[in-house]
């Protein structure tokens, strides 16, 4: 019941609270807590009203201290440049043009608050006029509200309320925010809503370094404490609004009547405010600030510290326009990372701010608000065009223009600051180490921890279970006692038996328990220190560059100093004279000709030329090659074909020797076997013989001479060898021609597929690095950095750079396989290349390229693994690949290897002379004459085909 009255609030009927409790009675206990439970909004009203009520301030006393003697308002300075001022009547009107009113505009008092108890009142008086866009409802759906307004107190330099820790404001929603959380503390208002804020900081007041809201001179909340960072700082009154115009008082004429009387910060005592004097002085002259700094070299870094120094200054950055919409709530679409300070990506949802209206507008309207600025254009203010037009944006009669020149080494005060800054960020580095040190041994020590208490409930249960079986054998063996006692007529008594004291004292010995391990006592971080060389840096090195490559590459070969004749009211020099600085540009821009990229160069037509005449050239060499090949492999099946006849007519003529020696030895054996006289009758009458019969043994006895090929076959002349024969031991510069070095062979016979790679490679880069030097049109430059080896590579030849196809990591080890023709020089690591781009003919490369390969060829016979050549053939390179396509199919007076159709059956005659004798699988019968007969069922050889 108490629950329920205390949250519907007093004056309810109990009838009404009855009823409410049996429905809550009725539902399950997490719905009854939930219906119990108001939402926050209703309990800050209810708090409200009571608030209404009971008035925690009393009136204030009289003063007679010396009052201020200016007005209080906001100065141009303290105030966003989307922000315009009406004196009459005290209002504070939003720029609605060119996608500014997308942004918030944000108003600082030039008076703050140090002690004391002050009021100062705002009320929202118009709708927004800003023209309709054709992206407005998007515009409208990303903004987080269309009518906004933070009214309330910072203690900094800062203008966005509730962002931080050095501010503390009310907003439209009636929710009190702080470094970015919302508390709320009672009802929305809107417009013609009169909203006062009142400071405390009295400190004989119960209330002192409170913040109340009142709205239409009635108390929104009770005094809110002000956050520690606050209290003991001057706290200046501040509006941020977007989509209203505010009218602002801070005079004693109330816009709404307080229950309380406050005096109003117009009517500030002199001791308990501070009073900002005006940043530009009645008569004095505006001032237009022109940074000259080298990229990356504490551009930005310069331009923090003196923002911080001189905050009446306005940045005119696209850095400062990221901020200033960051910090207005405008969503980003896509999660996109910087890639430079000078020109950051706008990557929002809005249209205008898109297509950088914004900044053009912030640019027209500049130059109509007396205000000090600084233009922060790092590529701009280093190019003389870029200033001149930047230039007559500032008539030289509203304003004064000045270029700071900060170059060459920085001074004393900056070097502090960079190292505090190093030291912040090496400390916060170590700190976060530390911090994950020590979590994971917590983690180690508490798995330690839970295996311990394991292993202890582990023993526990072990000990507790020994313990009931040592419990139950002792009441066992006492059973048995008392039973045998008995049966001898005697009393028991446990309690004297020696033997289960000593059970019983056993038992009640307990092991220790093992004591947990305790958490060790907190460390703070250890604090960290500089190197020497960390000491010895100048700039500092920020994950995002002042300028993308592109734009340095494209732009630091323009880059000069401003002179007065420029344009400038005048040219100052804070880090180093003139003199220094002009030299410390000169040796910049130097180095950086010999370490950019040229982004937009161009092939030329001597590259264009020379290029088409060594495809051509590296295309003959490649049917050269091929057509000594077919030479050589003619030759081959040539003598080939005369070794196997050789070899057919020696195994025939074996074989008629055997067949006459076996002749022989049967005549011999027969005459034996009749006898001596028998057997020299039988000689005589062969040799008395008729013709007739003697024409019978001629039918039966072949004839060495009829019949064999060999006897008609012409004397053919010595099979010569095409090439040269002393190929390994020529000199490979004594040659003129490479495509004949005698007998018809080329230098580069004996090239394979790698070698073919390592030569196009040597010609190609030869041919880039004189083509650079000529394209580029820069004396400065003295050739290209290795590290842009690849890009100029693809630029000028139009396919990819593969350094994975050589076998290598880097473009440094690629070329150290062609030294003999690429080398880098000592300084810089720029590419020379050692032929001259005057050469008559290609053949140096084919020269250089079978040096090398015979060096190779040398070593890897001696067993270096290391100097054989990683390169793939499966990812063929580009060059070679091309020239190879480039061959025809059938060079000019070449006869292709492999006939077309199939191949040609052998005659009887070639068959006979490829013929193989084999032993026969069965003996002869000794008793009959029998003749070793070729093996027919042998195939011929088969015509050599090309591979």
């Amino acid at each position: 019941r108490l629950a329920v009255q205390r949250s519907v609030g007093p004056f309810v009927p109990f009838s009404l609270l009855a009823g409410r409790l049996r429905r809550c009675a009725a539902r399950p206990w997490g719905l009854r807590r939930a219906a119990m439970e108001e939402p926050a909004a209703k309990r800050a009203k209810t708090a409200a009203e009571e608030d209404e009520a009971v008035e925690f301030e009393e009136d204030a006393p009289a003063d007679d201290a010396p009052r201020i003697d200016r007005d209080v308002g906001f100065a141009l300075e303290d105030t966003t440049m989307n922000v315009s001022q009406l004196e009459e009547g005290r209002i504070l009107a939003p720029c609605g043009d060119g996608g500014l009113q997308h942004f918030l505009a944000t108003a600082r008092a030039d008076c703050g608050v140090r002690s004391g108890r002050y009021v100062f009142e705002a009320r929202l008086v118009e709708p927004p006029t800003a023209a309709e866009e054709p992206d407005a409802k998007l515009a409208k759906a990303t903004a987080k509200s269309p009518r906004h307004l933070r009214i309330g107190v910072t203690s900094s330099s800062t203008h966005f309320l509730g962002d931080s820790m050095d501010s503390i404001c009310f907003d439209t929603g009636g929710s009190l925010v702080f470094n970015k959380k919302r508390t709320t503390v009672g009802k929305a208002f809107g417009l013609q809503t009169v909203v006062a804020v009142v400071i405390n900081l009295d400190i004989a007041s119960p209330h002192a370094n409170t913040i109340s809201l009142f709205q239409d001179g009635r108390r929104v909340c009770r005094p809110q404490k002000l956050p520690e960072s606050l209290i003991g700082k001057v706290l200046y009154p501040t509006i941020n609004f977007r989509g209203v115009a505010v009218e602002y008082n801070f005079g004693s004429e109330r816009l709404a009547p307080l229950p309380f009387q406050c005096r109003a910060l117009q009517d500030a005592s002199a001791k308990d405010v501070e009073v900002k004097p005006p940043a530009i002085k009645e008569g004095s002259t505006p001032e237009v600030l022109f940074p000259v700094c080298l990229p990356d070299e504490g551009t930005f870094d310069w331009l923090d510290v003196f923002l911080k120094e001189n905050p009446h200054y306005q940045e005119l950055s696209d850095r400062a326009l990221l901020r200033w919409a960051e910090s207005s709530g405008i969503a980003k679409h896509k999660a996109e990372s910087r890639t430079s300070n000078d020109r950051p990506e706008m990557s929002f949802t809005i249209s205008s701010v898109d297509r950088a209206s914004v900044r053009n507008a912030l640019l027209a309207l500049a130059p109509s608000q007396k205000r000090n600025y600084v233009v922060m254009e790092v590529r701009g203010n280093l190019v003389k065009e870029d200033r001149k037009a930047q230039l007559q944006r500032w008539p030289g009669h509203d304003f004064k223009r000045v270029a700071a020149v900060m170059m060459s080494d920085p001074p004393p005060e900056f070097r502090r600051a960079v190292h505090a800054a190093l030291l912040q960020e090496k400390q916060a580095a170590s700190d976060k180490e530390f911090r994950t040190r020590k979590a994971e041994e917590k983690k180690q020590r508490d798995m330690e921890l839970r295996a311990k208490k394991v292993e202890r409930d582990r023993k526990r249960i072990l000990k507790k279970q020994r313990k009931a079986a040592e419990e139950a054998r002792r009441k066992i063996a006492i059973d048995n006692k008392k039973r045998e006692a008995a049966a001898r007529g005697e009393e028991y008594d446990p309690a004297e038996d020696p033997e289960m004291k000593a059970r019983v004292a056993q038992e009640s010995e307990e092991e220790p328990m093992e004591l947990e391990d305790q958490e060790p006592p907190e460390e703070d971080p250890p604090a960290v220190q500089l190197t020497s060389e960390e000491q010895k840096v100048l700039f500092m090195k920020h994950a995002v560059p002042d300028l993308t490559p592109y734009n340095l590459n494209t732009s630091f070969a323009k880059y000069s100093l401003p002179t007065e004749e420029e344009g400038f009211d005048s040219v100052r020099y804070d880090w180093a004279n003139s003199d220094q600085c002009r030299a410390t540009l000169s040796a910049w821009v130097t180095e950086k000709r010999n370490t950019t990229k040229v982004e937009d160069i161009e092939p030329g037509d001597w590259f264009r030329g020379r290029w088409k005449e060594w495809q051509r050239t590296l295309s003959s060499w490649h049917a050269t090659q091929k057509q000594f090949k077919a030479l050589q492999s003619k030759h081959a099946a040539e003598k080939a074909k005369r070794a196997a006849a050789a070899k057919a007519k020696a195994t025939r003529e074996k074989a008629e020797a055997m067949r006459r020696e076996k002749l022989e030895a049967e005549k011999k054996a027969k005459a034996a076997e009749r006898g001596d006289a028998e057997g020299d009758a039988i000689v005589e009458g062969d040799a008395e013989m008729p013709d007739a019969a003697q024409g019978e043994a001629a039918e039966t006895t072949p004839s060495t001479s009829q019949g064999d090929p060999a006897a008609t076959e012409p004397v053919e002349e010595e099979l010569r060898e095409p090439g040269n024969h002393d190929f390994d031991f020529m000199d490979v510069y004594g040659s003129s021609d490479v495509a004949d070095i005698g007998g018809g062979e080329p230098l580069f016979s004996r090239f394979a597929f790698e070698d073919w790679s390592m030569l196009a490679l040597r010609a190609e880069l030869t041919l880039l690095a004189h083509s650079f030097k000529r394209d580029v049109q820069d004396e400065g430059r003295l050739g290209m950095h290795v590290d842009h080896l690849g890009f100029y590579y693809t630029k000028y030849f139009k396919k990819p750079w593969n350094l994975k196809f050589f076998g290598v990591e880097s473009a440094t080890e690629l070329l150290w396989l062609i030294r003999d023709t690429i080398v880098l020089s000592k300084r810089g690591k720029l590419v020379c290349a050692q032929v001259p781009d005057d050469i008559e003919s290609f053949g140096i490369f084919a020269m250089l390229t079978e040096e090398a390969r015979r060096e190779r060829v040398r070593r890897v016979d001696m067993g270096d693994k290391s100097a054989k050549l990683c390169i793939k053939e499966h990812g063929m390179h580009a060059g070679v690949a091309h020239a190879v396509s480039a061959v025809p199919a059938k060079a000019p007076g070449l006869t292709p290897l492999q006939p077309k159709g199939p191949p040609p059956k052998p005659s009887a005659v070639g068959t006979a002379l490829l013929m193989v004798p084999t032993k026969p699988k069965t003996a002869p019968p000794m008793g009959g004459a029998s003749l070793i007969r070729p093996n027919l069922g042998a195939t011929a050889l088969r015509p050599t085909m090309r591979r």
